[in-house]
Parts: structure tokens; C-alpha cells; sequence
């Protein structure tokens, strides 16, 4: 008797772990998406690496292993060319690496402007899913313990125009908002840009712009260029940049552990060093705090 209890807790235990393991679900608006709420239960579709018919926004929460998280969190917003998501690749396996540094990472799912049928412009709407989710993540600082001078956004193709969008626009909350989330800023501290996109690079980079890692391969027909531009207009801003242009590797190599490149299979390690070198992995001495506020 004492065995098949013991073989039946075997059983039971591993279920517990994987439903406790899920990762948490939060839509972007509780009642859908303003003046789209009527779509907001018309289901995802998802195959293989990637997500579409996206109708309810959302941010899908990675927590760091119980006792590494550090305070830092990235808003993570994957590629796919506003077609469809690169969920799984720009999404879910930049979240755990970024775990295992200890930070807690929110992946947007937003509005596909070029998916089918789609209601949805990508200026509009796809910008207007990146202004909430930093703001819906700041507004939960407290719950998952945040460090709100410490919470970017990351951005691989076009869901690195999603990332322009939204750190080189106005996000300076509506204090007379009639959702408190609303009147928070929705300005991330610092920037990943891996190959973005072309679109919504402004002529001028604001003084006040995060700063930013960028990094793309010289033979990406699509995205180098976008990486240059931004590196030229951060230097004319004297706003600290990071930029690593690899030789080769092509567009779309994601988190690089599928390349047989070094640099490419490597690249991570780059974005590592640079979270850690500029204090973005290490909760604010209280001097720094002095600085910060």
C-alpha cells in the first residue's frame, strides 16, 4: 500500500511543478483593447515558432529561479514583420536566458498591422500595445519586485520598431487618466535592439533617449542599416550607445544558438556584459539612488 502511494505522489508532484511553473498571462486592458473589446475572445492561432490573429494584447510574465531575480525587468517585443510573432525564438528563449541573469521579463504580444484581414496600423496600434505594456509593468513594480529605474524594452525586427516607437515618442503619462496605469510614464530606462527594423527611427534622437545595445550582422539586407542610423543619431545626441555589427550571420539569427558562427552563437554573452557593466544587473547603491531621483 505504502508503494503505490509513493508511486502515486510521483505522479501527482511533477503535475503540481508544471502547473505551478505556467508562466502568468496579463492582458494588456481587462475588457480588450479600446474600441476593439468586442474581439478580445477570438482565439490565437500558433504553429511551429510563431503566433498571429493576435486580438487581446497581452504580456506574458517569465520569472527569474527563486532567489535570482535582481529588481531588473525587460519588456520583450519578438519579430515576425507585423505578419505574425516569433514567439517562441524572440520570445520565450530570450526570456529564460535573460532569467538566468536574474532579470523578470514581460513578452508583448501585440497587434499584427500586415497580419490577415487585420483592422490593425502598426503606428497606431502596435504603438499604442507598447505604451501600455510598459506602462501596465510599472504599475506592478511593487508585486514583482522592480527596480522602475531599471525596466527597458528589448526589440528583435520589426518588434524592434515597436521599441522606437515607444522610447523615442512622448511617454509621459496622462495625470488626468481615468485608468491610474494610464498616468504612469511608459519611457523605458534602457534599450536592446537586435537587427531592428527600418521604420520609426526618428531624424533626431531626444537628449533624454535611453540608452541603448544594439547589435546586427553587416550582411542583413534588411536591418544593418537601421543599426547604423541609430548609432550615427545617438552620437550626435551624446547619448550612450553600444553597437556590435558582426560580419555575417544574415537576418533573423535570434538568441544565435542555432548558428554555427561563433560571433552569432556567442552574441548574448555581449548583451550580458553590457546589462552588467552599466549597473542594470545590480539593485542602486543608495548613492546612485540619490542620482537617479
Amino acid at each position: 500500500m505504502k508503494t503505490n502511494i509513493y508511486l502515486l505522489l510521483l505522479c501527482v508532484v511533477p503535475l503540481f511543478s508544471s502547473a505551478q511553473d505556467k508562466p502568468t498571462v496579463i492582458p494588456l486592458w481587462a475588457k480588450g483593447a479600446p474600441g476593439f473589446e468586442s474581439r478580445r475572445n477570438e482565439p490565437e492561432q500558433a504553429k511551429d515558432y510563431w503566433v498571429k490573429n493576435i486580438h487581446n494584447p497581452s504580456l506574458t510574465v517569465f520569472t527569474p529561479p527563486a532567489g535570482k531575480a535582481n529588481g531588473a525587468a525587460i519588456v520583450i517585443c519578438p519579430g515576425g514583420g507585423h505578419r505574425l510573432l516569433v514567439y517562441t525564438a524572440e520570445g520565450i528563449e530570450p526570456a529564460k536566458y535573460l532569467n538566468s541573469l536574474g532579470v523578470t521579463v514581460f513578452v508583448l504580444k501585440y497587434r499584427l498591422g500586415r497580419d490577415t484581414l487585420s483592422p490593425y496600423k502598426i503606428d497606431v496600434h502596435a504603438k499604442q500595445d507598447g505604451y501600455r505594456a510598459m506602462r501596465l509593468v510599472r504599475s506592478k513594480a511593487a508585486e514583482y519586485g522592480l527596480d522602475t529605474n531599471r525596466i527597458g524594452m528589448m526589440g528583435f525586427s520589426a518588434g524592434g520598431e515597436v521599441v522606437d516607437m515607444v522610447a523615442f515618442g512622448d511617454g509621459k503619462g496622462d495625470p488626468n487618466a481615468p485608468d491610474p496605469i494610464d498616468r504612469l510614464s511608459a519611457k523605458p530606462k534602457f534599450l536592446i535592439q537586435i537587427y531592428p527594423g527600418p521604420l520609426y527611427i526618428p531624424d533626431v534622437i531626444p537628449a533624454d533617449a535611453p540608452p541603448a545595445f544594439l547589435l546586427a550582422a553587416n550582411d542583413d539586407p534588411c536591418c544593418a542599416v537601421p543599426v547604423v542610423s541609430l548609432l550615427q543619431r545617438y552620437r550626435e545626441a551624446q547619448v550612450p550607445i553600444e553597437v556590435h555589427i558582426y560580419t555575417q550571420g544574415g537576418h533573423g539569427f535570434n538568441m544565435g544558438n542555432r548558428s554555427k558562427l561563433q560571433t552569432i552563437s556567442t552574441w548574448p554573452q555581449r548583451m550580458a556584459d553590457w546589462l552588467a557593466d552599466n549597473n542594470y544587473l545590480s539593485p542602486a547603491s543608495a548613492e546612485r539612488k540619490k542620482i537617479l531621483h
